[in-house]
């Protein structure tokens, strides 16, 4: 009969065997460095049109822009992302939850801090308000977030942005 001692050190061993034959974990999104289209491109200006006042896809949406911006820098390109907002999703630019409806509440926190970690990323050079949706929503300029920028017009915003070269994407 064999010694259980010989037994245990014989199951670790083929366990770090096994570990150290693992495969390197992927992140946890697809890599984009085998496309196509990407050959030869060095850098990417985009400019993200964000409306959406629900929450959930909120998260989702800037989610996904982090997704694009982590992607391309594994793929070796530089991005160059504007993320201007609009519409309901004013709500989440600013800094009063009363003004949130109260069935949205419960994720405003969770939007106002994606906002901000995105914010600091490595590729988002701007986060802009446009002025426009504010009064109708009674948002004062003075309550949106420090790492959001009022711009008067986000139209105007966007066309100079598509003007210099950025591509325009409404997720």
């Amino acid at each position: 009969m064999k010694s259980p001692g010989l037994i245990g050190i014989a199951a670790a061993f083929a366990a770090s065997i096994a570990f150290a034959q693992a495969p390197a974990k992927e992140p946890p999104y697809p890599s984009a460095a085998n496309y196509d289209a990407l050959q030869g491109v060095h850098d990417m200006k985009v400019a993200f049109d964000v409306t959406d006042g629900n929450p959930k896809a909120l998260i989702g949406k800037l989610h996904s822009i982090d997704v694009t911006r982590r992607q391309l820098i594994d793929a070796g390109v530089t991005p160059h992302i504007v993320v201007t907002f609009r519409g309901d999703a004013s709500y989440y630019t600013q800094t009063d939850v009363a003004k949130v409806k109260p069935e949205d509440r419960a994720g405003y926190a969770k939007v106002v801090d994606a906002i901000k970690q995105l914010r600091k990323q490595q590729g988002v050079e701007s986060m802009e308000q446009c002025s426009l949706p504010l009064p109708s929503r009674k948002i004062d300029r003075a309550d949106i977030m420090p790492e959001v920028k009022v711009v008067p017009n986000g139209w105007i915003a966007l066309v100079a942005y598509q003007q210099k070269g950025y591509a325009y994407i409404s997720p």
